[in-house]
């Protein structure tokens, strides 16, 4: 799930939102003259949520709830107020004495309070991204532009779980090695928050599209690489009960169309709406049978004579192949079909992708960090491809090429049966590895790897792969099993037969264990062929 809150609970909440004026008691106050580019705010998760705002010339110019450290706080937040320097904001905290100790205890500075050790703690992800502080959430607005790779994600800067939705900015050349940016968009108001959407090369500038949650669905305008957003003039575009617009260029019929999450008479399934110029826009169509985070795209299908096939997807994985004319999407078949397992929620696709490439990030839906200042990733970006399957024409999913800029150490296992009580991993040890590997199945009753004590099984009756408590169904190819794992300090993802099924676990090992284990049990197991690269972490420079 997206949130703690359903949508209908969330929109009650934000109608019921009342003014600050309308408050009994006055709030705690404190007037800062802005000489820096961060306001550092010291968070507690647990704490009593505070209502805090900054004030400027009796304007509100931000607002937000923050677990407020009324003493040693557990982790300290930034608020970038560089556009503020030379000018006085007045902060305020609702439901706080006057002496109020975590209002005294906000300091500025042009460093984050706190971040000595950034992306060196000891349970961050080194190669999935996550953000520098607090929560984040569905992956927004993927789009390449200009030699980069844009992520924007819904994000609460101000704590460690879901709330305030902003969206966050990081940028890759590469997929591999992001830079986090400022905040792209923030809330027009309190309650007024920015939910998921998509973004598309418009010319020379981006176009975006999101969910503001007090108005409808909106359009956003970029000139200058995507770092900044001017709301169009006459948001919203889209009226009704609904969110996560994604936009796309229908070039047969040479327009826009937007496909949108949509809860029409109470039903809940993807609209599509088109426009000449992402300005007005008409609706269509409707399919019902999907929630949240649509994605439509065409591909080819591979070993098939040039055909091209159009997917479509939403928030929970599942999606359909079939046409699309611009209006309309018409199914080859009635049942919907699912790629990913597990840690998987509200994936995108990238706009404008080079090579041709249709580039996938999801969310690691509940992949938590206890203890640390950020909480759940991304999953690692993977080439989707469609290809024919014995069922069918389906979706696969391999990681990025670009993942072998992180290889560093290589260990291989050669050809051979592998028994009960074998390992010829054991001088192996580490956090960070690629894995490929490739089994024949002899009388093995399971086979499969022991990740610093998480097991990653195969059962060859029930022709299942699981890891920890996610399972998927897995036949071997030609009598073969390919099995291929990346193993990060928060997570294990696995791809099993070049991608036919793909699992996103979120796991966190042991502090004192680092050992790998290939096994077989039950009987012996063919290693036909196996390779685990050591990775390096992306954050250290390419």
């Amino acid at each position: 799930m997206r949130s703690p809150v359903t949508w209908a609970a969330f929109l009650s909440f934000t109608l019921a939102i009342q003014p600050a004026a309308a408050l009994a008691d006055p709030p705690a106050k404190r007037e800062i003259a802005v000489e820096n580019r961060y306001f550092n705010l010291p968070v507690k998760t647990g704490a009593p949520k505070k209502r805090m705002r900054y004030v400027l010339d009796d304007k509100t110019i931000r607002e937000f709830e923050i677990e407020l450290a009324n003493g040693e706080p557990g982790f300290w937040v930034f608020d970038d107020v560089s556009e503020f320097k030379g000018k006085h904001l007045r902060v305020e905290v609702d439901g706080a004495p006057a002496d109020c100790k975590g209002l005294a205890a906000v300091v500025q500075s042009d460093a984050i309070k706190g971040g000595d050790d950034l992306y060196k703690e000891k349970h961050r992800p080194q190669f999935h991204f996550t953000s520098r502080r607090g929560w984040l959430n569905d992956p927004n607005g993927l789009v390449f532009s200009d030699g980069e790779y844009h992520l924007y994600y819904q994000h609460n800067p101000y704590g460690w779980d879901w709330g305030n939705m902003h969206w966050g900015h990081a940028v890759s050349a590469d997929l591999v090695h992001w830079k986090e940016l400022p905040i792209a968009l923030y809330p027009r108001q309190f309650g007024d928050w920015c939910f998921s959407g998509s973004a598309v090369v418009d010319g020379k500038r981006l176009a975006a599209a999101y969910t503001s949650t007090g108005r409808g669905e909106c359009i956003a305008f970029s000139g200058d690489k995507g770092r900044t957003w001017i709301d169009f003039q006459d948001d919203p575009v889209v009226k009704h009960v609904g969110r996560d617009p994604r936009l796309l260029w229908h070039e047969p019929s040479k327009q826009w169309v937007m496909a949108v999450y949509d809860e029409s008479d109470g039903k809940k399934g993807i609209a599509f709406h088109t426009s000449p110029d992402l300005k007005k826009w008409k609706i269509q169509s409707r399919i019902e049978g999907f929630y949240e985070c649509p994605d439509i795209f065409e591909a080819t299908v591979e070993g098939g004579n040039g055909a091209r096939k159009w997917v479509l997807y939403s928030g929970d994985a599942k999606y359909l192949i079939g046409e699309f004319d611009g209006k309309t999407f018409t199914p080859d078949q009635p049942a919907k079909q699912q790629l990913w397992y597990g840690n998987f929620y509200a994936a995108q696709t990238y706009s404008n992708a080079p090579d041709g490439r249709r580039i996938q990030i999801g969310w690691a839906s509940g992949a938590a960090f206890p203890g640390m200042p950020f909480n759940q990733q991304m999953t690692f970006p993977c080439r989707l491809t469609l290809r024919k399957a014995s069922d069918g024409v389906r979706l696969f999913a391999e990681p990025v090429k670009e993942i072998e800029t992180l290889h560093a150490k290589k260990h291989v296992v050669a050809d051979r049966m592998l028994k009960p009580g074998d390992n010829p991993l054991a001088e192996v040890s580490g956090d960070l590895f690629d894995i490929r590997a490739e089994f024949a199945p002899s009388d093995a009753k399971a086979f499969g790897f022991n990740v610093r004590g998480v097991p990653v099984l195969y059962d060859v009756a029930t022709q299942e792969i699981s890891c920890k408590n996610v399972k998927a169904p897995l036949k071997p190819v030609d009598s073969k099993m390919r099995l291929r794992l990346l193993v990060d300090r928060g997570s294990i993802e696995i791809f099993g037969n070049d991608g036919q099924v793909a699992l996103s676990v979120g796991a966190i090992p042991a502090d004192d264990n680092h050992a790998l284990e290939v096994f077989s049990r039950g009987g012996a197991t063919r290693l036909r062929s196996l390779e685990a690269f050591e990775l390096k972490s992306a954050w250290e420079a390419p």
